[in-house]
């Protein structure tokens, strides 16, 4: 299977394809799109699935671009993430370790997250999440949030956001770092143009000896990856573009584990290995009325754990594909209104030691108009899907912008979500082949101000979740769902609210540039009947702040800070298992030694602060890295 789509990755190189995407042009006198979406952060396609100003719609985006990241510096994308509101982090160890993103106190396995376009969740994984230790900052050239359930757009797992992340860049680049637990973090890449083809390829490598994953143990646990990708767009005639990205990772990572005879999180031999391959293929039009994309993309996903006290063969191995082939398109056809559409059919397997190959396939289609005239702007949509082994799913999403007043404006939105039920919660060993979709209803409304040098924004949230799968204990239980499952199975057992303030502000005085994203968040457990009724979400902390300065005192050389303040929170759906809040900061500086060369560093968790995402789990002390980037 793997060789199939390693053909297809570096056939990619083969055909060049763009580092860049290039816009239509503008539909009317009054709307400009920069030439360059990728580079912009004001330019998004989360919200109806075509390309947009923030400005023109109601929904909840985030946006960071390439100067951001690289004034963050390093690979670890999750302390970039902690700049949007809404946002909180939690991972088992070091870098490499895995990575949860919660996203307004919705479950990380409910984010959906896409690279260049391609859907890239795990699923064979139990929840069929994404796991953010196997995505390297360094390399991406743009980053989208979107903080509300949108499946109208998206479909499945778009129930707590999307994110979408853009590798590229124009020109060619390369940085090296070296710091705290002798890790080294090397990219380098591309892009240029040979006349109707522009064509990219970007790579990086991580290899550190790390710390102990285990917060009681002691031993390194180290972790080492690399990745490869390639981007490519022919313009193929008036309008039309041929387009190709592929990207290829090879990682292994050091794990701790639960040994016997007490079973408690302790220093092992263990480590796992992840294999994964992705990419996407098609062709675009684009002109002032309509723009289409047709495009077939897959990743397959391939995880093997071992354990040498055991032996060497794998202890636990699995190997989730998916393929899908999707239409989408925006039709203008009419002064100030739009007609978004799309059509998909995806197709998903999985397997592992223990499971023999399942499959399923889903379909859906949606329909969004878009009304767009002077201060006003609105979308309204629905979408229909159908699932082969649950049946059909309807749903609505509607957003409004209105600028009411010059450098203010009023947004609100309504989004409906669902999430499929994995596969290995349908037909693993302990699968429940009758499970429905979990399914949400969210709710924002907020108020803003961007003019000159300041910005602020001001939105209260809202989202209720239904039909949440949890895994079901039959421990002792032989009737009912547990007839015949000694183990477990899962249902739709669940059903929470999450609600709270987010806040968010950016300020420029001269060369001082500051920043601030704050959440109030309020996350329950609302499961009729149950033990837990009333307790918090485990790791959604309630209140969670990040603060970030730059000062650039000369040209050429700058500054920062990054102040991360969370509050307590419980790792336990009972609430016995305590997390206790924290404070992170990490200082930063660069200096521009010439106009193709820097040089910089930072040393994070400054105070040496010690505290955990995930009980039991370490996380990294005091350290410090130095680095250079060429490019031109």
């Amino acid at each position: 299977m793997r060789s199939k789509y390693l053909f297809f990755l570096f056939g990619v190189v083969a055909v060049p394809v763009a580092a860049q995407e290039r816009t239509p042009p503008p539909a009317s006198d009054d709307l400009v799109i920069p030439e360059l979406p990728v580079e912009d952060r004001f330019i998004t396609v989360l919200a109806s699935g075509a390309r947009e100003t923030l400005d023109t719609t109601g929904v909840p985006i985030s946006v960071f671009g390439r100067d951001e990241m690289e004034s963050m510096q390093g690979p670890d994308l999750t302390r970039l993430l902690e700049r949007a509101p809404g946002v909180s982090i939690s991972r088992n160890g070091g870098l490499g370790s895995f990575t949860g993103v919660r996203v307004r106190g919705a479950e990380a396995e409910q984010l959906l997250v896409l690279v260049d376009g391609v859907r890239v969740a795990d699923v064979a994984s139990p929840g069929g999440g994404f796991d953010f230790g196997n995505l390297p900052m360094g390399h991406l050239a743009k980053v989208e949030l979107l903080r509300s359930s949108n499946s109208t757009i998206w479909g499945s797992q778009a129930l707590g956001g999307v994110l979408a992340a853009t590798t590229g860049g124009k020109g060619f680049s390369a940085s090296a770092e070296y710091g705290a637990h002798d890790a080294f973090y090397g990219t380098a890449g591309f892009g240029a143009a040979a006349g109707p083809v522009d064509f990219g390829l970007h790579g990086g490598h991580f290899d550190g000896r790390g710390f102990s994953a285990a917060a009681a143990g002691s031993e390194p646990d180290g972790f080492r990856q690399t990745d490869l990708t390639a981007r490519a767009r022919a313009r193929a005639g008036e309008g039309f573009s041929l387009i190709a990205n592929g990207r290829y990772l090879d990682a292994r990572i050091e794990l701790d584990g639960f040994p016997a005879p007490d079973f408690i999180l302790a220093d092992t031999a263990e480590f796992q290995d992840t294999r994964q391959v992705s990419g996407a293929g098609g062709v675009e039009y684009m002109s002032r009325a309509v723009e289409l994309r047709a495009s077939y993309s897959f990743a397959d996903t391939e995880r093997a754990n071992f354990d040498p006290a055991i032996g060497n063969v794998p202890i636990f191995a699995t190997d989730g594909t998916s393929e899908r082939a999707e239409l989408r398109g925006r039709w203008r056809f009419a002064e100030g209104l739009a007609l978004d559409f799309g059509a998909e059919r995806e197709w998903l397997r999985f397997s592992s030691l223990s499971d023999p190959l399942h499959r399923t396939a889903t379909w859906g289609t949606y329909l969004q108009v878009d009304y767009g005239a002077g201060p006003l702007q609105l979308a309204a949509g629905m979408r229909r899907d159908e699932h082969r082994d649950f049946g059909g799913e309807w749903s609505f999403g509607a957003d409004l912008s209105w600028r009411i007043a010059h450098g203010w404006r009023v947004t609100a939105s309504y989004g409906e979500g669902f999430k499929a039920p994995t596969l290995f919660q349908l037909h693993s060993e302990y699968g429940n082949a009758t499970l429905q979709p979990e399914r949400s209803r969210s709710y924002d409304v907020g108020i803003g101000f961007d003019r000159g040098r300041a910005a602020f924004k001001l939105t209260a949230f809202r989202r209720d979740t239904m039909e949440l799968i949890g895994f079901v204990s039959c421990f002792g239980v032989t009737t009912g769902i547990c007839s015949a499952r000694q183990f477990g199975t899962y249902d739709n057992v669940g059903k929470a609210v999450a609600q709270g303030i987010e806040a968010e502000g950016e300020l420029r005085l001269g060369r001082l540039a500051l920043r601030a994203a704050y959440t109030f968040l309020e996350a329950e457990d609302r499961t009729p009947s149950a033990p837990s009724r009333g307790n918090h979400l485990p790791r959604r902390p309630e209140h969670a702040l990040t603060l970030s300065g730059d000062w650039a005192p000369i040209a050429g050389f700058s500054i920062g800070a990054d102040l991360r303040v969370v509050s307590d929170s419980f790792d336990d759906a009972a609430n016995r298992v305590p997390l206790d809040g924290y404070e992170v900061m990490t200082l930063r500086a660069s200096w521009d030694v010439s106009a193709e060369i820097s040089l910089f560093g930072r040393v994070e968790n400054v105070w040496d602060e010690s505290y955990q995402t995930a009980a039991g789990y370490a996380t990294a002390g005091r350290g410090a890295h130095l680095g250079a980037r060429v490019r031109w």
